[in-house]
């Protein structure tokens, strides 16, 4: 009787562990909206950071290869790796981690591939403008970055940066950025304060040699007037000033965010 007990248990076991394991999404739909790979706290910035229309308007598809640069502590990753593991590829570009911040997004990433050992990830370099080691040059579908140029510009390191990405990329490969949006009027590139001019963004990416495809207002917000104490990091999710002024910049919501697709012409 133990013994016939002792099977039933396990066989429950054996199924619940299989039943636990989350299905791999078949369309970016599913990988946006159903997806048990997603945390919730990274699905309720939804609302801001809208990805399912921001990946619909840079073209991504389940077969390409796609290389997303410094992806942080993975929110995208979560929506692209699974999408990408059946047919195509996702290969993540991160900072050498010498510093506690960048070991802080490495163990982060690092803990979520553990708890989905199904999904697969390739891992490349990128501290610019010293440090890119890249895939093989036209190797790749697109290139994906968000919120990240302004952290380039500040050590020097956005024209190697968008050079890399043109050589990786294929003949006709995309280039999706998404950036922190400063007013026209703002005096410089970079004023410390997170935003950068959309005009000087596509400045770098021509230089480099890209063609602009278009610009999408998906991620606008004009709620955000640009001038906080903090810069960009006044607002959620960093909320740098703490309790001052908490309520009111949690109205603002997220930063406004220029969406910008390029291409790397076909030769």
């Amino acid at each position: 009787m133990k013994f016939l007990l002792l099977s039933s248990l396990l066989i429950l076991s054996a199924c619940s562990s299989k039943n636990d394991t989350p299905e791999l999404p078949d369309s970016l739909e599913e990988a946006v909206q159903e997806s048990a790979f997603r945390s919730s706290e990274n699905m309720k910035r939804d609302k801001y950071r809208h990805p399912l229309e921001t990946l619909e308007f840079f073209g991504l598809q389940s077969d390409m290869t796609v290389l997303e640069i410094s992806p942080g502590r993975g929110w995208y990753m979560e929506i692209l790796a699974p999408l990408l593991t059946q047919e195509g590829k996702y290969i993540m570009a991160v900072p050498v981690a010498d510093k506690p911040y960048f070991k802080a997004m490495e163990e982060a990433i690092n803990t979520w591939k553990e708890q989905f050992p199904m999904v697969k990830t390739e891992k490349a370099t990128f501290s610019p403008p010293h440090n890119i080691q890249f895939p093989k040059n036209d190797s790749v579908d697109m290139v994906l970055t968000f919120r990240n140029v302004h952290n380039w510009l500040s050590q020097s390191g956005e024209k190697a940066a968008f050079k890399a990405f043109y050589k990786v990329l294929k003949p006709g490969g995309v280039l999706g950025v998404v950036e922190h949006r400063a007013l026209p009027s703002q005096e410089d590139k970079f004023s410390k304060n997170g935003y950068m001019r959309e005009a000087d963004i596509m400045e770098i990416a021509a230089d480099a040699g890209f063609v602009l495809v278009g610009t999408s207002e998906i991620n606008a917000n004009s709620k955000d007037t640009k001038d906080h104490p903090h810069g960009v990091w006044s607002l959620p999710p960093s909320l740098k000033g703490g309790e001052d002024d908490k309520e009111k910049y949690l109205s603002v919501g997220e930063s406004d965010r220029m969406t910008i697709k390029f291409i790397k012409p076909a030769r």
